[in-house]
């Protein structure tokens, strides 16, 4: 959301305060109508005059009281693996950020294990397959058009030879419309429970910043079909506003979880509300 502030500064200069132009610009934000209409009011029931930097500091503390204090850590099991399932549509940059959290978990000193279960193409393979390499993570594949959940179980044995401490799943991209793509993707999880009933112990779904309103209705549909436990946020360089952020909360309650700022392998991170807020600016 780079500059999403600013340009309400710059905009609302005036003490007279078109409201419709406002709203328009926080829906614009990806805020959504919800969050954007509650931020309205608010102001609207500010008993003073009210400047650009009091539509910004409201709108912040707003946004700040939806997202959560603080963010679950992705934290490993003393005794197993923890495994982690990566879904979303295609084009999200799934594959590019399934490598990349496994770069981060390794350099925070675990052992982690890569699943390559986008059987269906053989580019998701190979990319993985060069990530794997370029990060020094051991992955797991299987013959082409194998079964996505073969694949998982396969690796989840492996990482418990392995004594890994995370098991990453990249699954294949799925349009959320498409009831057989989201029944395999419950196949997964009936399978990794074969070997722990507690697992996938993670569920992240990858969604562009720059689809907009578009990346609430993939998280709901996913959401049914594999309870996800957060979302990893790509895109939010560039054109990505992020509003979208906000909207999945209070909507949904699944926080984001990580966010993807760039092409290099380090331009990952784990999400942070204040920094979130202040790049806003």
């Amino acid at each position: 959301m780079a500059a999403f502030f600013k340009k309400l500064i710059q905009r609302f200069t005036k003490a007279d305060i078109d409201w419709d132009d406002l709203e328009a610009q926080l829906i614009a934000g990806d805020l959504g109508v919800k969050v954007s209409l509650q931020i309205v009011e608010e102001l609207k029931e500010q008993s003073r005059t009210l400047h650009d930097q009091d539509i910004v500091e409201i709108t912040k503390k707003h946004i700040r009281s939806i997202l959560p204090a603080t963010v679950p850590a992705v934290d490993p099991f003393s005794d197993k693996p923890k495994v982690i399932l990566i879904v979303g549509v295609n084009g999200t940059g799934k594959t590019t950020s399934s490598a990349k959290l496994a770069n981060l978990l390794k350099k925070r000193g675990h052992s982690v294990v890569l699943a390559a279960a986008d059987t269906f193409r053989a580019a998701a393979v190979e990319q993985l397959e060069v990530w794997s390499k370029r990060i020094e993570v051991p992955l797991i594949k299987g013959a082409p058009n194998a079964d996505p959940s073969a694949v998982c179980f396969d690796a989840y044995t492996s990482a418990i030879s392995r004594k890994a401490d995370f098991l990453i799943c990249d699954t294949a991209g799925r349009l959320h419309t498409r009831h057989n793509l989201m029944e395999e993707l419950r196949k997964i999880q009936r399978t990794l429970g074969k070997k722990d009933a507690t697992a996938p112990h993670e569920v992240l779904l990858v969604v562009d910043a720059t689809t907009g309103s578009n990346a609430l209705q993939q998280t709901r549909e996913f959401h049914k079909a594999v309870p996800l436990t957060g979302v990893i946020v790509t895109k939010l360089d560039g054109s990505g506003k992020g509003g979208i952020i906000v909207s999945i909360q209070q909507e949904l309650g699944i926080p984001a979880r990580f966010v993807g700022t760039g092409e290099q392998e380090d331009d990952f991170k784990a999400f942070d509300a204040v920094e979130y807020l202040d790049q806003m600016l």
